[in-house]
């Protein structure tokens, strides 16, 4: 009597099945593992240094050994570990590089104007800058502007300096470093407060001024502000156009108002379609992580441009017709890092107000009725500076020359000096 041999006993089945549910579970594992392995490692590498080779080296060490350690334990085989993480990494170079390592693209604007020259100043900051010289006998104190942002400088000499100019004055504006048409920092941690301030400083003596009259706009007053504070002997008057924050800390918690909170829908899906790049996601996390990362990744070159259509596209939104398209915006080309880091470095800033308070120097402060910051903003300037007196223009926004020039120009040339 013959007997029929079943190909595997029952223990055997059961082997076989466990086999088969263990790799349809981890084999997926590792699918998925490897990916979100080789992020964290790409990110937790920014944090100890800033070369991209070094970040790509650990996110593909991640990326094989979170998949193919999964993936061996549960199918046991090695061709079958090595072919699935070999596709797995290369699937995900591939769409990282089509992705994250793509350049952004766009062309930057052009500046409008060239500038009289460039200060190669002791801070090691190389700046450009403009000088109107003054009509006739020029006066004895010259005319600093110094724009906002951080950032964001205008095109050159404007209706208000050339007025200042022809009452006598000379008139110097300049990039601030990091912007326009001045040199960016290698190491971008260097955009600070202390750092802007020892620019202004530097430009004073380079222009052989005793003391200079101050015109800060928006981040510029505050940037005059932290300088009369240290240099409470160098400044004649100032006037503050639509001012930052004093000392951003005291702002931490309340609402300081925001231009963005401003935008009208349409603005905000312009904005929304182009900041949707996963370029810039993975930017956005190395600058949690480590600005000096995120320089390597999307350099100046690459991100100031995007930096400049942001603001077009925003730009609007700081008048009192936000749903008002602006004609003739600025051209100069912003400058990105500066912007955040030196707005971040405003938190850690000294605060200037105990200073403040014993210095008598004039001070005017202008403020647009519709200005989307805060009027508390405006109004501790004058709570804290003896001599500052607070100006409110109807029919302006945060962009008072913009919206009323000729309110504007008469206010500050009626407290600079007939």
């Amino acid at each position: 009597m013959t007997t029929t041999q079943l190909p595997y006993t029952t223990a055997e089945m059961k082997k076989r099945k466990r086999h088969v549910v263990r790799a349809f579970l981890l084999v997926p594992v590792g699918v998925v593992l490897g990916p979100v392995a080789a992020v964290a490692a790409f990110l937790g590498t920014a944090t100890v240094t800033a070369h991209l080779s070094l970040l790509v080296a650990a996110a593909l060490t991640a990326l094989v050994a979170g998949c193919g350690l999964p993936v061996h334990a549960g199918v046991r085989r090695r061709g079958v570990t090595a072919a699935v993480t070999a596709a797995v990494t290369l699937a995900t170079s591939l769409a990282a590089y089509l992705t994250v390592f793509q350049p952004l693209g766009g062309t930057a604007p052009s500046p409008r104007s060239r500038p009289t020259g460039y200060w190669n100043l002791d801070t090691g900051s190389r700046l450009a800058y403009t000088r109107l010289p003054a009509h006739g006998t020029p006066r004895p104190t010259p005319v600093v502007m110094l724009h906002g942002g951080p950032g964001t400088p205008g095109d050159g000499p404007d209706p208000l300096e050339h007025t200042l100019a022809a009452r006598g004055y000379d008139v110097y504006s300049y990039d601030q470093v990091g912007s326009g048409r001045s040199d960016r920092l290698a190491d971008p941690s260097g955009y600070t407060v202390a750092r802007q301030v020892a620019d202004l400083e530097a430009v004073r003596r380079r222009i052989g001024a005793e003391q200079v009259v101050l015109l800060g706009s928006s981040w510029g007053a505050t940037l005059a502000a932290a300088y009369l504070a240290d240099h409470p002997d160098r400044v004649a008057r100032m006037v503050l156009t639509s001012p930052g924050v004093l000392w951003a800390p005291a702002w931490r918690d309340r609402a300081e108002g925001d231009i963005w909170d401003r935008l009208t829908p349409a603005q905000q899906r312009r904005i929304d379609e182009l900041e949707a790049s996963p370029r810039l996601a993975a930017w956005s996390l190395l600058m949690e992580a480590n600005p000096r990362a995120a320089h390597a990744l999307v350099g100046d070159a690459e991100l100031d441009p995007v930096f400049a259509r942001l603001l077009n596209i925003a730009a609007p939104a700081a008048t009192c017709h936000p749903d008002r398209p602006l004609k003739d915006l600025p051209a100069s080309l912003p400058g990105f890092y500066a912007n955040q880091l030196t707005s971040a470095d405003q938190l850690k800033a000294p605060d200037p107000r105990p200073a403040l308070r014993r210095i008598h120097v004039p001070v005017l402060v202008l403020r647009g009725a519709c200005d989307y910051k805060n009027p508390g903003i405006a109004r501790e300037y004058t709570e804290v500076l003896p001599e500052a007196t607070l100006r409110t223009v109807a029919g302006a926004g945060h962009l008072i020359d913009v919206e009323q020039p000729a309110v504007y120009r008469e206010a500050v040339t009626g407290f600079v000096g007939p």
